[in-house]
């Protein structure tokens, strides 16, 4: 009989981590996660699977307790996924992001290589890099030209797995993930923000307890403020993205994917579908706020999956409306 694999997973409590955890737990696996000791545990994710994993305090600025971590668990595949995600609080936090998110991912890189040299390991890349796009739309070929400092955190983490792979042999992929979205990810993202707001006029509540970027009701008076509605993504659904990430620790060779939709939509396109769901007019519920401008927009974002299709075959399950759908009815749900 096979023995168990073991899978270390950075960022468990986020909303890909409780995704990955769920798909490896499925497969079999023995799933261990690094979290951070705060004074809040912030579980919400992986409630319903805190019998089943093993958790483990570890932080990624602090490299003896990443190396720790990993010496304890002796994983087979380890993917990281931890990182300050937000790419408008990077310019607000930018030394704190590097730290994260590109420094942070060379930490767990490194204590991998040292301590499992033969584990096989995940690097969660970002479509931001491409940044202010060179071409249209991005594949694995596609010039990077960050635009943000989250964006070029990524890219650093992004170089530095290539160059273990190259340089120490080491198994170690990216995933180059479009924006990818569901019921878990955190209120600070647009999707949330419109699910939420169109699931509070649904109710018909015109404040919201929940609070935005600025500190304010992310409902205020019936109407939630956004930025640039024409900026344009590619979204997808969290739980089918989480199965590129397996699968591409189980090839033959460590390489590089675009994991996307190949479909944009704009951001008053996901206000149009979300009020429209719950048969209202968004035009009555949204306002535009400058603060909630990037000083720098990126895009348009648009995967090119066709590499991960043939070599991975793997293609998107979800589509656009069904996954704002999922995530409306999840948040009418909470809101009862």
């Amino acid at each position: 009989m096979a023995t168990k694999k073991t899978a270390l997973v950075t960022g468990i409590t986020g909303q890909d981590g409780s995704y990955l955890a769920e798909l490896l737990l499925k497969k079999n696996y023995n799933v261990a996660g690094i979290v951070r000791k705060t004074s809040n545990m912030a579980y919400a994710n992986i409630s319903h699977l805190q019998e089943e994993v093993s958790l483990i305090q570890a932080d990624l600025l602090d490299p003896i307790s990443i190396r720790e971590a990993i010496q304890k668990v002796k994983p087979d595949e380890v993917y990281n996924l931890a990182s300050q995600s937000h790419p408008a609080e990077s310019f607000r936090q930018p030394i704190h992001t590097a730290e994260i998110t590109a420094i942070g991912a060379h930490r767990v890189l490194d204590a991998t290589l040292d301590v499992v040299p033969k584990a096989k390991f995940y690097q969660a890349s970002s479509s931001e890099m491409y940044g202010w796009v060179r071409e249209i739309p991005q594949s694995e070929e596609t010039p990077f030209n960050p635009a943000n400092p989250y964006a070029a955190s990524k890219l650093y983490a992004h170089a530095m797995t290539r160059i273990y792979r190259k340089s120490y042999n080491m198994f170690a992929s990216n995933g180059i993930l479009f924006n990818h979205e569901s019921p878990r990810r955190h209120l600070g993202f647009v999707t949330q923000k419109v699910t939420y707001a169109a699931a509070c006029a649904k109710l018909g509540i015109k404040n919201s307890e929940h609070l935005n970027e600025e500190g304010e009701p992310i409902v205020k008076e019936g109407k939630v403020a956004l930025g640039n509605l024409q900026a344009k993504r590619d979204w997808g659904f969290a739980g089918d993205y989480v199965e590129a990430m397996w699968l591409m620790l189980q090839q033959d060779e460590p390489d590089d994917f675009v994991i996307g939709t190949g479909k944009t939509h704009t951001i008053q396109e996901l206000c149009e579908e979300s009020y429209g769901y719950v048969g209202l007019n968004w035009e009555d519920h949204v306002t535009v706020d400058k603060r909630f401008i990037r000083p720098t927009e990126t895009g348009p974002l648009v995967a090119d999956p066709s590499k991960a299709k043939k070599i991975l075959g793997w293609s998107p399950k979800t589509t656009f409306k069904e996954l704002v759908r999922l995530m409306v009815n999840a948040q009418v749900a909470r809101l009862k």
